[in-house]
């Protein structure tokens, strides 16, 4: 499956944290993975399908949902 910016950007986020031995770093990197996990991926996948259903096949949520989950959810 494909990823999206954000699940690349939390991998790597998450990558660094592991490999930090600063323990403010960590604290601010857990900030970030926190920020990503509970807002920015929501914002990402509404993006997604609102541009599925908006520019290449005009459809309902529930179909946009599903073309989502379908290349994006792993």
């Amino acid at each position: 499956m494909k990823k999206t910016a954000m699940q690349e950007l939390l991998e790597e986020v998450i990558l660094e944290r592991e490999k930090s031995i600063s323990v403010e770093f960590r604290e601010a990197l857990d900030f970030v993975i926190t920020a990503i996990k509970t807002d920015y991926k929501e914002m990402e996948k509404q993006q997604i399908i609102d541009a599925y259903k908006a520019d290449l096949h005009p459809c309902s949520d529930e179909d946009a949902e599903q073309y989502y989950n379908q290349i994006y959810n792993n």
